[in-house]
């Protein structure tokens, strides 16, 4: 079995939430901490309150979103019995999952910029809750993917440093 493939699309998976995690933590730590400093610059246009809560309304409709869309490609894995087809589609919903969470990430910063309101706070505490558990190991795609033992050791040996 040639363990390189699987070593592969983990690998390529971890690389771009890692990636993605880098990049929102630093944009939102800033906002926050110039929101709370009082050092924003007074030179942000007002916006009218209704963008506000359209944006906070979108943060926690995507959080929703990727929840429910995971679950769904999740539940088309079964349907296939090859073990690399399914970590693909495994890495593809996680990918996508990881993608929307970015993006509630950047409406939170974006919200909390031009409107200071603690909910951009807390749906930004959402999303992180989100993208630590939903973190790809082992024993989450055995546990996810019902695999078999010899299936998950796998996984395991993919995920492992060469």
């Amino acid at each position: 079995m040639d363990i390189q493939k699987y070593r592969k699309v983990y690998k390529n998976l971890d690389q771009l939430i890692l990636i993605l995690l880098i990049l929102i933590l630093p944009i939102f730590g800033l906002i926050y901490l110039y929101q709370s400093g009082g050092n924003i610059s007074q030179d942000l246009p007002d916006l009218p309150l209704i963008f506000g809560q359209v944006l906070s309304g979108a943060g926690i409709g995507l959080i929703l979103a990727q929840y429910l869309l995971f679950r769904k490609r999740i539940k088309a894995i079964f349907q296939t019995e090859d073990l690399l087809a399914k970590l693909k589609t495994y890495a593809q919903a996680t990918r996508e999952r990881y993608l929307i969470l970015f993006g509630v990430g950047l409406i939170c910063s974006a919200g909390l910029l031009f409107f200071g309101s603690a909910i951009f706070n807390v749906i930004f505490a959402v999303a992180l809750f989100f993208f630590s558990i939903a973190k790809p190991t082992p024993d989450r795609i055995k546990k996810l993917l019902k695999l078999s033992k010899e299936d998950a050791e796998i996984i395991r040996l993919a995920s492992r440093p060469e």
